[in-house]
């Protein structure tokens, strides 16, 4: 028991060993080999960032929270509410029976189609 315990406790401090020689390497990069990092902001909100290496210009991905100035300053705008449309006055001639009463009341008389009923 007491073994497992101490080889438990050793590991512990491995691994929080480990963490903070990966956390010193990750700080100290920057000054062993610099690199020079461009930041160019657009007037639309959007972000290009350009790494210098020793290969060349590398473009990054940016998101807006990177920079303040193209942060929105305001929440964003409400959604556009579509307003209902205006009641016509003559909305009910639309409806298709309405229609066909007024295009059989307004319209000429049919043509002959044949004999008359009575000779």
């Amino acid at each position: 028991m007491t073994a497992t315990r101490r080889t438990f406790s050793a590991l512990r401090l491995w691994v929080l060993a480990w963490f903070v020689a990966s956390m010193g390497m990750a700080v100290a990069t920057p000054f062993v080999n610099p690199q020079t990092i461009e930041v160019i902001c657009s007037g639309a909100g959007t972000i290009k960032v350009l790494v210098q290496t020793d290969d060349g210009t590398v473009e990054m991905a940016a998101t807006p929270m990177d920079c303040p100035l193209c942060a929105t300053p305001a929440a964003p705008p409400p959604a556009a509410v579509a307003l209902p449309l205006p009641h016509h006055p003559l909305a009910h001639a639309l409806q298709p029976v309405e229609a066909a009463r007024i295009a059989a009341a307004t319209a000429a008389p049919l043509p002959a189609r044949g004999p008359p009923a009575r000779s």
